[in-house]
């Protein structure tokens, strides 16, 4: 099975923690040259450090912030001017939680920027390079909400929605010039994310927080959580290769945690 990645060059967002850090440093023990994409410099020059360079690869990052569009395209632009990119990870940081009948519209429009139209933007940037190299692979991390609505993530579910369908109708566009578009939905992965959820969750409910994470774990036949290496494989495998024809799909790495197929 061909899981090389070696000559490719791989954008990968929300590269400076969990499950984008990760996803970074497995693409780069594969062989990928990364570009990481995330808000915090100094995060982002710890990354870089961790990184696998053995297959002569100079890895690199980009410090912008999703919530500015402009400035966010014009950075990206300026790394395609150097090199193709030929693995975008699309990544960023969930929408805040809470029920949906209290959400403004504000909370539906930043999430939709900083998600949608920000994978949007840096999908069409990239396409003109994947269709020269006749190979792409476009790996958005969503969640299980696709398929079944997280409770209190009013808006997170709404937005994971939408990127689901652009995500499949991308996929139907671009398939004919060897690029393909998948989704990865992790389960409960040990996140600062989680972590916050569950906060919430026990505070709202007068239980500790050990008692909560508990009750989370219960939910998964596995009886863990995921760690992000393990979400980070999955992405990996989409990247490569070997993964040359799988498109389209919705692939759920949560332990057996969502109950429909």
């Amino acid at each position: 099975m061909n899981l090389s990645l070696s000559g490719k060059n791989a954008l990968v967002g929300g590269a400076s923690a969990g499950i984008g850090r990760a996803v970074a440093i497995e693409l780069a023990a594969l062989g990928a040259q990364v570009t990481l994409l995330a808000r915090t410099e100094s995060a982002l020059k710890d990354t870089v450090a961790a990184l696998d360079a053995s297959h002569g690869q100079r890895h690199g990052y980009i410090a912008a912030d999703f919530s500015d569009s402009k400035t966010l395209l014009e950075k990206v632009s300026a790394l395609l001017a150097q090199q193709t990119v030929h693995i975008l990870v699309n990544n960023t940081g969930g929408p805040p939680g809470g029920p949906i009948m209290e959400a403004s519209a504000e909370a539906f429009l930043a999430a939709y920027h900083n998600h949608l139209i920000c994978n949007q933007l840096l999908a069409q940037a990239v396409l003109p390079g994947m269709k020269a190299a006749g190979y792409g692979r476009i790996v958005n991390i969503i969640s299980t909400s696709v398929k079944e609505p997280v409770d209190n993530l009013g808006v997170s579910n709404t937005t994971r929605w939408a990127v689901a369908s652009w995500a499949k109708t991308w996929a139907n566009e671009v398939g004919r010039f060897g690029i393909t578009v998948n989704n990865v939905l992790p389960g409960y992965t040990r996140t600062g994310r989680l972590a916050e959820i569950i906060e919430k969750r026990a505070s709202a409910s007068g239980q500790n927080i050990e008692a909560m994470e508990e009750i989370f774990r219960k939910q998964v036949p596995a009886l863990r959580f995921a760690e992000p290496e393990e979400v980070a494989a999955a992405v990996a495998f989409l990247a490569s290769p070997a993964a040359g024809y799988v498109n389209g799909i919705n692939l759920p790495v949560d332990g057996g945690r969502t109950r429909s197929l």
